[in-house]
């Protein structure tokens, strides 16, 4: 191979050498075009093989790699390039017009070429197009492609390539990385200088505006975060694209071809080239690993890759901390640093490109002011005198956010870059100063939204500094599919969120939470819980006990009082206790109240814990809160808070019971009295405490349908999209397997169960309530999916249906599936403590297609009978609740028994691939339907 220096490697030599005797040999005819590829195709194999075995066999640094892969092309094209002009298409006396230029542009002009990278060309020529140069390109293009080659390209003349360049930003980009491969040098040059001229020189602002806009709607598309679980390592915020601009920026504004030019421009300093070229080679060995893993273009580094890029990149797993993760959490620190360098590049173009500020006038402030707090005002931003400002008084590193806060004002990038370099000025002294933690306090619990602000503390480093438990946190990925974001951007949205509900900027979202918090009587308290609910991740043990404990050490030193300080350290100790009783526990059984009311213990807590909570999950990302999540915190609030005004005794549910009966008498007093008062008999006292009015009237107009149906099930769908939720009630005569059966039919139709109620009637004939979402949390409301839907468990509970069979083939695709890298060991608990009256069995798992119709099939074949059942899926894991009583309607309490169960679920949570035997088992032997069953489900 050769350099564009023209520098020969003995790969190369030889290559030249067996192309020059085939050559003299036979010359270039149809005959030996095959030989020609071949040959090619072998040079090309063979240098594509070598360039790897560096890479992964003696660790070449990526630069030299991509850089390398850019020589191999060069080389080939070189002699591709003499093949077609000298010997396919030779002319002893070309003319003027039949010159031509082979240019590389893009990430090729910049020799950089990743393993599956496209290779860009542009054919440069003098004037219009004639016949033998169009043959020349055309011959070049087939040959590369059928080398395998992508191969991105354009012929155009001087003139067309200027022409365009002023007119399309991506032209005007790639031309400015173009680099001469073979041909007419003196082509080339006459291009470059024009283009210096005509394009560069007369654009450098409009190209600086136009490129940092490009780069926003890109961050705009790509979610506008650095924090994604599968981030893009091309186009994603902060990385190799973003590292791209500052380079492009560079040569446009400054005309250097290295990034260490800059150092003598006074635009970058010696540091923040080394952090450039760290963070480059760091994000271009990823790509790399991306591509040879994946044998393609791949620049997604998807779950299922992470941690074979990690493994790749001598990443171990260690004490607390798996390997991926380490890799991840670097990956974002390093993007982190390409979003300081924009911010210092931007600040040294305003400085020597735009010096005649216009001024700014900043509400609050007298005309004429020039400075607020002690920070000087630059274009209308705070700023301060270098580092010396922090020197002098290192408390202003907090000051300085706090004012910017304060008066709603945009910090300097200088001023940024400053705090940066002194860090290590915020230390133990700094941190028990009380002026500086009164300032973080007053930042934290603003009455404006300190969301901003508190990123951009993270930012500089100040935040993770200050408190260097939360620095502990920075750029932590949560491995899973779950969490959207790192857990200080969790954090930070979260305290955002909670702001919004205090302001009441969320009230149609939140109603219940909009209210509460006004009535909360400590903001600072709920403020530092939301900071510190997460602030343990990634330590080894329960994060919310390590939290609980950080807690009551850094709660005084931020000024809180003794009863601030325990209340803060118990909301981080039970963060996620009110979420996993509404979402994983029975509100209608009395038991769930009067344990959460014994732990709770207080409507002041009660208060707190239910903002934290919904601050908490919100924050999680986009998809994760709705409606339904929103109604069943809503029930546990209240319930818990009528239970504070007084026990929950027998006389108080038995006038639910009534209450609720009298309802539906109201609600159905135009039907048959005789037929509405058998109907009410049917159900036994907990179904008609269990169950809200509406709902009631809905049961009994499924109950009434049978009477049309001869026998066949009725189900019945109601559509809430404001609640993001689809309710469907099926009633049909009980027998063994019912509910497995129509939870195969939810599966196979892609609809996730959130809740189910599962009641037998003392007439046999069971009511069983469901409520379920789409695959993107919404309600199951698509007409053509819900006739389907009905459709199929009609048939399933028929026995015509057979939903395990038809999952099987559902299940081999999800086992190529790049979510399965999650390990979920599974864990079934079985606890008789939580319900006075029922067995609950939480089943904790991997979550995949027909989990339900496999655990509800052996809950089934060991008699079990289902009184309720609440499913929740946090991304890739799934936690699954259910209420059982034995045939006879009790408790299971024999330990020989639970034990079974407790096997046989942990058996199921790791099914052989294929089909579950034991569904299908179940299925083909369930009692016909209207055959008399023995009513022991739900009672």
């Amino acid at each position: 191979m050769m350099n564009i220096a023209g520098n020969k490697t003995k790969e190369f030599e030889g290559f030249q050498g067996e192309l020059n005797d085939l050559l003299s040999w036979s010359g270039y005819t149809a005959k030996t075009h095959d030989s020609f590829l071949s040959m090619f195709r072998n040079y090309l194999e063979r240098g594509e093989r070598m360039i790897r075995q560096r890479f992964e066999e003696q660790a070449v640094p990526a630069s030299r790699i991509i850089s390398q892969r850019s020589m191999l092309i060069d080389t080939l094209i070189a002699s591709l390039t003499d093949l077609a002009l000298n010997h396919v298409y030779h002319s002893p006396n070309p003319t003027k017009g039949e010159q031509i230029a082979i240019v590389a542009v893009g990430g090729y002009g910049r020799s950089e070429l990743a393993p599956h990278s496209d290779v860009d060309l542009l054919f440069l020529r003098p004037y219009k197009l004639t016949p033998r140069i169009e043959q020349v390109v055309e011959f070049m293009l087939y040959f590369l492609w059928d080398l395998k080659l992508t191969v991105g390209h354009a012929t155009r003349t001087v003139d067309e390539a200027i022409r365009l360049a002023k007119d399309d930003l991506t032209i005007c980009t790639n031309m400015l990385e173009s680099r001469f491969i073979t041909g007419d040098a003196a082509l080339f040059e006459v291009f470059q200088e024009t283009y210096a001229t005509k394009v560069i020189r007369k654009s450098k602002d409009t190209f600086v505006e136009e490129k940092l806009k490009e780069r926003d709607r890109r961050h705009d598309k790509m979610g506008d975060t650095r924090y994604v679980l599968e981030p893009n390592v091309k186009d994603g915020k902060g990385a190799l694209r973003d590292l791209q601009t500052l380079y492009w920026i560079a040569r446009y504004l400054y005309e250097v071809v290295a990034m260490d030019e800059l150092v003598e421009r006074d635009v970058f300093t010696a540091e923040d080239v080394r952090i450039f070229e760290k963070a480059a080679n760091f994000l271009w060995t990823v790509r790399c690993n991306l591509h040879y893993l994946t044998a393609r273009e791949e620049d997604r580094l998807t779950f299922d890759v992470q941690p074979d890029v990690a493994r790749r990149m001598g990443y171990r797993d260690h004490a607390g901390a798996r390997g991926v993760e380490r890799f991840m959490k670097h990956y974002f620190l390093i993007v982190k640093d390409v979003g300081d360098l924009t911010r210092v590049l931007c600040a040294v173009m305003e400085e020597q490109h735009r010096k005649k500020a216009r001024r700014f006038r900043v509400p609050g402030l007298p005309v004429g002011s020039k400075s607020v707090n002690g920070f000087a005002l630059e274009s209308g931003r705070l700023s301060v005198d270098g580092r010396l400002s922090f020197q002098k008084s290192p408390v202003k590193l907090l000051t300085l956010f706090q004012t910017a806060l304060e008066h709603d004002m945009d910090i300097h990038p200088r001023a940024f870059r400053a705090a940066r370099q002194c860090l290590g000025l915020i230390n133990q002294r700094l941190r028990n100063d009380g002026q500086a933690n009164a300032a973080f306090m007053q930042i934290l619990t603003s009455s404006r939204n300190p969301e901003k602000i508190l990123m951009s503390m993270n930012e500089t480093g100040v935040f993770g500094r200050f408190i260097p438990d939360f620095g502990r946190v920075v750029a932590q990925m949560q491995y899973d599919m779950y969490h959207v974001y790192t857990v200080d951007e969790h954090t930070i949205r979260a305290i955002g969120i909670l702001h919004r509900i205090e302001k009441g900027e969320l009230t149609e979202d939140h109603p219940t939470s909009a209210t509460v918090v006004k009535e909360i009587q400590s903001r600072r308290v709920l403020y530092l819980a939301v900071l510190l609910h997460d602030i343990a991740k990634g330590r080894k043990g329960d994060h919310s006990e390590i939290g609980a404990d950080i807690a009551l050490r850094l709660c005084p030193r931020l000024g809180l009082n003794d009863w601030e300080t325990e209340t803060v350290s118990w909301l981080v100790r039970h963060h996620l206790l009110m979420s996993r009783i509404a979402f994983k526990r029975d509100l209608d059984d009395p038991q769930t109240i009067r344990d959460f009311v014994n732990e709770v213990q207080s409507p002041e807590r009660l208060r707190l814990l239910l903002v934290l909570t919904v601050a908490d999950i919100r924050a999680v990302g986009p998809k994760v809160w709705n409606a339904w999540k929103a109604s069943l915190l809503r029930d546990l609030y209240y319930r818990t808070q009528e239970a504070f005004s007084g026990p929950l005794d027998e006389t108080r549910r038995q006038q639910r019971i009534n209450a609720a009966k009298s309802m539906v008498r109201a609600r159905l007093e135009n039907w048959d009295t005789d037929w509405v008062e058998q109907f009410l008999s049917w159900g036994r006292a907990h179904y008609w405490a269990s169950f809200s009015p509406d709902v009631l009237v809905r049961h009994a107009a499924a109950a009434r349908e049978m009477d049309e149906v001869a026998g066949k099930p009725v189900i019945r769908h109601l559509s809430v999209p404001e609640s993001d939720i689809t309710e469907i009630i099926v009633y049909a005569p009980d027998h063994p397997g019912l509910f497995a059966a129509i939870a195969g039919a939810m599966a196979l139709s892609g609809a996730a169960v959130e809740d189910a109620r599962i009641v037998t009637f003392s007439n046999s004939m069971a009511m069983d309530t469901f409520w379920i979402q789409d695959e993107n949390g919404s309600a199951y409301d698509e007409p053509r999916r819900l006739e389907t839907l009905k459709k199929r468990i009609a048939r399933a509970v028929c026995g015509e249906l057979f939903p395990a069979r038809e999952l099987a083939a559902a299940r081999k695709k999800s086992l190529a599936s790049r979510t399965r890298v999650f390990r979920v060991p599974p864990r079934v608990i079985c606890d008789n403590s939580i319900s006075n009256s029922a067995t609950v069995i939480e089943v904790n798992g991997r979550d995949r297609p027909g989990l339900l119709l496999d655990l509800t099939a052996v809950l089934t074949s060991e008699s079990l009978q289902i009184t309720s059942a609440h499913i929740s899926t946090y991304g890739e894991r799934v936690v699954d609740v259910f209420y059982v009583k034995d045939a006879f309607g009790l408790k299971v309490t024999n330990e020989r028994k639970l034990a079974n169960i407790q096997q046989k679920l942990t058996n199921a949570l790791q099914p052989a691939e294929g089909t579950n035997d034991q569904a299908v088992f179940l299925a083909r032997n369930s009692p016909a339907p209207g055959k008399p069953v023995p009513a022991y489900r739900g009672q």
